[in-house]
């Protein structure tokens, strides 16, 4: 009998106890939140961040999933610009204020592409950063089948630009998992830095 009256009393300290660590990690997400943290983000680390492979960005601009083999995810210049444009931007963009950002995308094709621009690629980074335009959207398709083709479908959502229509959308990979291993411009010029974004 007395037994059996300390299991009871180990089980019910066991449960006061979770209640108690629920309950402070409900704060912890409301805190995360107030700060501006998305709620994809929030969700990944609480199902291990570490299990999402890492992202690279080589010096050379290749896009690379540490999924054991270094899968190069392969896109078209300015498909991978407007990828790296995202990633670059954890809070996310609004696509309507996207002409905010073309001189931005302009730099980082010329990373991809120096030899200059052509009149018809000027005219492609102009419509992709024209909310009125659907080219946005199509970029958007192309780098989603370019993951899907790797990645498993369970975590293809995390590398993808995502995001609630008329809000920011984003880029949800928590950037622990994200090294830039590369020079990337800043709003006001090319970086002279080479970034890196890691756990370690």
């Amino acid at each position: 009998m007395e037994t059996q009256m300390r299991e009871l009393v180990k089980e019910e300290l066991k449960h006061f106890h979770c209640s108690i660590l629920l309950d402070e990690v409900r704060e912890k997400v409301r805190k995360l939140k107030a700060y501006g943290v998305q709620d994809a983000e929030i969700d990944a680390v609480m199902h291990d961040e570490e299990l999402l492979p890492r992202l690279t960005v080589t010096k050379d601009y290749k896009v690379v999933i540490a999924d054991g083999h270094h899968t190069e995810v392969v896109m078209e210049p300015l498909v991978k610009a407007v990828y790296l444009l995202f990633l670059k931007h954890p809070e996310g963009i609004v696509l309507k204020c996207l002409s905010d950002y073309r001189e931005e995308l302009t730099q980082l094709y010329l990373l991809l592409r120096p030899a200059g621009l052509t009149d018809r690629v000027r005219k492609s980074i102009e419509d992709v950063t024209d909310s009125t335009q659907n080219s946005i959207n199509e970029k958007c398709t192309r780098i989603r089948k370019a993951f899907a083709g790797i990645l498993p479908q369970g975590i293809t959502r995390y590398y993808v630009i995502a995001g609630k229509r008329g809000e920011a959308k984003y880029i949800s990979l928590p950037r622990v998992n994200v090294v830039w291993a590369c020079q990337l411009p800043s709003s006001q010029g090319l970086s002279s830095e080479i970034i890196s974004e890691s756990g370690e």
